[in-house]
């Protein structure tokens, strides 16, 4: 058997690694007439800042919790406790609403709606991920669709667009599923992807 050269086996090693881990968030996403609305809002900024990094309409997202990179074989002990948390649950009704930015680098649109019942839903998410026996970062919740990221080169193009995006209000909608997400960061040098590992109705009253 012909041994790998010592960098070609830390490679295989890291990939390996890579391959028994994935990266998990907890999240809300929006319907699709009201990502298209957003969609329609952003064409000028497409137009005009075709050098930011664009996160694809279908990957947009709310994130309640995020949990970082896991062993895939924590993620089976979510399952249970999150079907039964949405099934408890009833809808919370949500909006897109205006444009910001973080450190210049991030642009995001905002959250409008139940915020409240948003925030309780957080907390009960987070709460059954750490009876999983899941530790994370717990981060505060700064609910907002992260949009675009800027190049090192090109900081005020996220300013613009999100001035440019001040006075969008979008319809309200029912949040209809609860989704457990995984997505292939950190696996090469594409854009990230993301996919449902699993998704629940929300069906409480």
């Amino acid at each position: 058997m012909t041994e790998l050269p010592a960098s070609d086996t830390d490679r295989r090693a890291d990939d390996d690694a890579r391959a028994a881990t994935v990266r998990v968030f907890i999240a809300l996403a929006p319907p699709d007439d009201a990502k298209d609305e957003l969609a329609r809002a952003l064409g000028p900024a497409y137009d005009a800042y075709p050098r930011m990094r664009w996160n694809r309409i279908e990957d947009w997202h709310i994130t309640l919790a995020f949990l970082g990179e896991l062993p895939v074989a924590a993620v089976p002990p979510l399952l249970a406790p999150l079907e039964a948390l949405a099934a408890s649950r009833r809808p919370v009704e949500l909006a897109l609403r205006g444009g910001g930015h973080f450190d210049e680098r991030v642009l995001w649109s905002g959250i409008d709606g139940e915020l409240e019942a948003l925030h309780d839903l957080a907390t009960d998410v987070r709460t059954a991920v750490r009876e999983s026996g899941i530790a994370f970062e717990e981060r505060p919740l700064r609910p907002h669709l992260t949009l675009a990221r800027a190049r090192r080169d090109d900081l005020g193009s996220v300013v613009e667009a999100a001035a440019g995006l001040s006075a969008f209000t979008g319809r309200p909608w029912p949040t209809d599923r609860l989704h457990l997400v995984g997505s292939n960061y950190g696996r090469g040098p594409g854009p990230i992807r993301y996919r449902d590992i699993r998704s629940w109705s929300f069906t409480g009253h």
